[in-house]
Order: C-alpha cells, then sequence, then structure tokens
C-alpha cells in the first residue's frame, strides 16, 4: 500500500488500479499529430501521457497540448532543471526528471515550483545510463547499481522536503528490472513506482519480455504504473498493458477472449472462427469473457466459466454460457447472436456496470 498521487483527473497508487501509460511518438512541433495521438490513446484507455521535452522552444506547443489533451501529460527532461520549470510553467500535472543530473539550485528551483502547482516529479535511473563509477560501487552488480541511483535521486528530493514522488528503474534486462525494482520497494514500499522493461523489442519478443518482467513485478505488488515499450505505436503499448493486467486479473478493461490451442477432435477452424468474431468482441463490454472453443464435447465444461462461448459442432457451432449450451448456429450468425445475448445481459452485468467497475479497476 503506496502512499496516493493524484496527476490532474486521475489518481494512482493507495487502492487504485495500476494504470497504463504509454509515450508520444513524434515530436511537440506537430501539434495536431500530437493531439490526434492523445485522442487515440484516449480512446484506448491510456491513463497517462509521457512527451519528450527536449528544448525550450517547444514550451508553447507543451502548453497548447496540456490545454487540449483528455489524458494528463508528463513531461520528459534531462540535464536541463530550466526545462522542467516551463513544463510546470505550461502547466503539465507530472515531469519526469534525473535530479543528479541537474544542479542543486536547480532541484530547489523545481521542487519550489512542483509544491505550488501539486504537480507530481517522477524519478529514476535507466541501465544503459548508469556510470562506471555507480557500477563500480556496486561491485560489478548492474541491478544493485540500478536500484542505488535512484536511491540516490530519492534523496536529493527528500531532503527538499517533497515527496509527491513515482520511483522507476528500467533496464532492457528483465532480471535486472526485477531486482532492481525489488530491492527499491523493499526499502520504500511507501513510494509509488512505475515499472517497466525499456527498449524490450518489437513483436513477439518485445511483447514477452516485457510480460515476463511486468508479471513478474506485479504479482509481488510493486508497480502503480506501467508502460510497455515497443518499436510499436503508443496504441499497441497501451492494449498491451490491459491485456496483461486483465491476464493477471488486475484490471477489467477489454473482453477475456479464452481460445482453445485445438486438436484432433475440433470441428471447426478456431483461428478463422476468432478472426470472424474479433469485430463484435471488441464491441462488448468490459469484463466479459468469451471463449471459442474448438468442438461441443469439451468446449462448453473447459470454459464453464465463461460468460458466452462458442464450440464447433456438426451443424456449425453451439454458442453457451456458464457450461450451458444455448443454441446451435451456422457460423455467419455467430456475431450477430453474441451481440443480442451480451446485450440482454441481466443490469447488474451489464455495459454500464461494467463501465463501472473498471473505473474502479475492479
Amino acid at each position: 500500500m503506496t502512499r496516493e498521487l493524484t496527476i490532474g483527473s486521475f489518481s494512482l497508487g493507495g487502492t487504485n488500479p495500476v494504470r497504463v501509460e504509454s509515450m508520444l511518438k513524434i515530436p511537440l512541433a506537430e501539434r495536431e499529430n500530437c493531439l490526434d495521438q492523445c485522442l487515440s490513446l484516449n480512446r484506448e484507455g491510456c491513463e497517462l501521457i509521457r512527451a519528450a521535452f527536449p528544448s525550450a522552444e517547444s514550451a508553447e506547443n507543451l502548453k497548447w497540448l496540456n490545454e487540449r489533451s483528455p489524458v494528463p501529460l508528463m513531461a520528459d527532461i534531462h540535464f536541463d532543471a530550466g526545462l522542467a520549470l516551463a513544463a510546470l510553467a505550461a502547466g503539465v500535472p507530472s515531469i519526469r526528471i534525473n535530479p543528479g543530473n541537474m544542479p542543486r539550485a536547480g532541484v530547489q528551483d523545481i521542487v519550489r515550483s512542483a509544491r505550488e502547482k501539486k504537480a507530481v516529479i517522477r524519478i529514476g535511473a535507466n541501465g544503459g545510463s548508469l556510470s562506471s563509477r555507480q557500477i563500480t560501487e556496486a561491485r560489478g552488480v548492474r541491478s544493485d547499481a540500478l536500484a542505488s541511483a535512484v536511491e540516490d535521486q530519492l534523496h536529493l528530493l527528500l531532503d527538499e522536503g517533497f515527496e509527491d514522488i513515482i520511483l522507476s528503474a528500467k533496464s532492457t534486462s528483465v532480471p535486472e528490472t526485477v531486482r532492481a525494482n525489488s530491492l527499491l520497494a523493499l526499502k520504500y514500499p511507501d513510494f509509488p513506482f512505475h515499472i517497466g522493461i525499456t527498449e524490450s523489442g518489437s513483436g513477439r519478443d518485445g511483447l514477452v519480455k516485457s510480460a515476463g518482467g511486468l508479471a513478474i513485478l506485479l504479482a509481488q505488488g510493486i508497480g502503480n504504473t506501467l508502460r510497455i515499450s515497443l518499436t510499436d505505436t503508443p496504441e499497441e503499448e497501451v492494449r498491451t498493458g490491459f491485456s496483461l493486467l486483465r491476464a493477471l486479473e488486475m484490471r477489467a478493461k477489454g473482453v477475456n477472449l479464452i481460445s482453445c490451442p485445438t486438436c484432433g477432435r475440433k470441428r471447426i477452424d478456431v483461428r478463422k472462427l476468432v478472426d470472424l468474431l474479433a469485430p463484435c468482441i471488441h464491441s462488448l463490454p468490459d469484463g466479459l469473457s468469451v471463449a471459442v472453443m474448438g468442438c461441443e464435447v469439451n468446449g462448453p465444461r473447459e470454459a464453464m466459466d465463461a460468460d458466452f462461448g462458442i464450440a464447433g459442432s456438426p451443424g456449425g457451432a453451439v454458442i453457451f454460457s456458464r457450461g450451458k449450451v444455448l443454441k446451435e448456429l451456422p457460423l455467419e450468425d455467430l456475431p450477430a447472436a453474441l451481440l443480442e445475448l451480451a446485450s440482454d445481459r441481466p443490469t447488474e452485468d451489464g455495459p454500464e456496470n461494467c463501465r463501472k467497475k473498471n473505473e474502479k479497476g475492479e
């Protein structure tokens, strides 16, 4: 149970659900494109958007975007305390800095401005930014050096009496990231953590690396915000983040799709059926579980906990709910039938209640 912090329209830490964030992948100079990306990320459920803020010339663009984005922004700043002050003056509710790379007087000015504006500061270190001194002091153990680097930054802010802080220790190495965060969480359990595997890659390898590392941390109760850092669109990062939280039963955004790996008993092409149902599934209320199984023998039983399920049958497919077969239909009628059944759900499990549950992280 960490302290609770507020960034714009949402809170993190405390009893709040793990928040999903991403990062703008275009420069602030492209105002309209940045806003379009913020709007698109909002539709995906993104709760915090980090934006690179590399120069003072972008200050007006940052302010313009901050005033229009439906999702709170976090300005990402390196080295320059003046940029952190400019970001806070632009009204962003959170900034990401490395106070160890800034003069003490600059850190004091940042803390003073953040306190005045009730802004949150995220601090952290990446495996690629560790100095030879830090690694030597940790006797060559990079994870320990990573944790120590974050700890040094934390004390720079605590010494100024500032505590609205998010901690972050990230590396492209899963074991390194897990150990560094575990060490920090044991020592500083009161502070919220942002977690991620930095530069995890693209495609299947990037997804597996991120999911593997973050699942270990989340299972230990470490992580209040997360980003799946992929060489892909930010929307895909957000979708993957929610998929991971859904798999761990920590958030209910989206539909939990259960589909069998198939065997010799299958009566239908399960992959084609999943593709057929995909547009329909994306239209269903948050929190539903939908099963797609290859045969009617095992399908309803193996997926008896699913809200709705479909299994191959001699006549096409059977549709079932909680293990009970409801009807048999030709394949082409399945999407419409599934939508109709979902819309007829009792009120307490209906779309509006699912939305409210998801907002609470249930």
